[in-house]
């Protein structure tokens, strides 16, 4: 049997939950309740806007949404190598 429920949770006992407006709770992943992809700034993929001049992804689905898992694996080796260059 060839499962992927490691690619989805969701806690909604959680007080922010759904921490972000969505018309779909029943697929609102918490799996990534802080992005991953938030340092690499611009070219995170995701809908957010600079508020103040600071990162702001109040709008933003991208790791709550089916096929999250998929998208932030995707990218994540160009987050460890930003993280990793000292």
């Amino acid at each position: 049997m060839n499962t992927e429920n490691y690619k989805f949770f969701q806690n909604t006992k959680c007080e922010y939950f759904p921490c972000h407006k969505t018309k779909d709770k029943e697929n609102f992943n918490c799996l990534f309740c802080y992005c991953p992809l938030y340092m690499l700034k611009g070219d995170c993929g995701g809908n957010f806007i600079k508020n103040a001049g600071i990162k702001d992804c109040t709008n933003c689905l991208v790791p709550h949404s089916p096929g999250s898992y998929e998208r932030i694996m995707s990218k994540i080796k160009e987050v460890i190598k930003r993280g990793s260059d000292f």
